[in-house]
């Protein structure tokens, strides 16, 4: 866990969502009122973000006392009992939304990954996140994807050179767009290369050329996935990507690549039913 990031992430959450005060608690619960509630699960999934909440407590009100009954990458299910919080009830109030906000969408995204993850269970192929995220949430919904099983791509802009179709056209060519990124890395800053390749002479270009990390096969069909794979022979790290889904994900390992990357993992799962409800005493 980056402490400072999720710091960081938490002020300015609460910020947005408290303002100058939880005028609804105030109103209506008397000040120094004390009390518990439990974190209820009410679907079946993987957890995720129960670290995060943690933090979150912490950060509203450090006397406010935590006790966890599962942890990140468990399979829950309806009925179970994540963790129970006490102490302030303005306090739990204010941290109550966050915490769900974060848990459901991380949990969500954990429980999607995972159904990947055991589906290319036997194979060699492992499953990458992309960037096609939620802006700000980014950190939090690749730490969901690790949770459910699977792997990490870049994180963002600065910590890789992934030349796609748009650098191809633009520099004009698959050869210079290669050149033009050794170079880069030889003078500037020292990143693992990528290229995506949208057919078979595309990728004959990219090995004659050389050069790079691992090359990106987006959108092709299996047959000529099959073939690509064949003709790269492991000389590079191979990645499969475009209209990969939980239905056709085994299909497409079967055609050998290490990787397939699914923006689907991210940006368009359904969140996991959660509720922090109070304990009456």
């Amino acid at each position: 866990m980056d402490k400072q990031l999720i710091k960081n992430f938490i002020i300015n959450s609460l910020q947005e969502d408290v303002g100058d005060g939880d005028h609804t608690s105030l109103a209506t619960i008397p000040a120094g009122t004390t009390g518990k509630a439990h974190l209820l699960v009410k679907d079946e999934g993987i957890l995720a973000g129960v670290e995060l909440a943690l933090e979150i407590f912490n950060t509203v009100d450090p006397e406010l006392k935590v006790t966890t009954y599962l942890k990140d990458g468990d399979a829950v299910k309806l009925k179970d009992v994540v963790l129970v919080v006490e102490g302030s009830v303005h306090s739990i109030l204010i941290a109550e939304r966050l915490v769900l906000n974060c848990m459901q969408r991380m949990s969500g995204i954990a429980t999607v990954t995972r159904q990947i993850v055991d589906m290319l269970a036997g194979t060699n192929t492992k499953v990458l996140d992309t960037r096609k995220t939620t802006p700000g949430l980014r950190y939090l919904e690749k730490w969901a994807v690790r949770i459910g099983g699977g792997v990490n791509h870049r994180f963002g802009l600065y910590d890789m050179i992934l030349i796609k179709d748009n650098h191809v056209d633009y520099s004009g060519g698959v050869r210079q767009a290669i050149e033009n990124a050794l170079q880069y890395t030889a003078t500037h800053k020292k990143l693992a290369i990528e290229i995506e390749v949208r057919n078979l002479d595309e990728l004959e270009q990219v090995l004659q050329t050389g050069g790079v990390d691992r090359i990106l096969l987006d959108n092709f069909k299996f047959d000529d996935l099959r073939q690509a794979v064949a003709i790269i022979n492991s000389r590079y790290i191979t990645e499969a990507s475009g209209g990969i889904t939980i239905n056709n994900v085994r299909d497409y390992a079967a055609c050998g690549v290490d990787y397939i990357s699914m923006g689907a993992l991210t940006h368009s799962v359904k969140s996991l039913d959660l509720s922090l409800k109070a304990i009456s005493k």
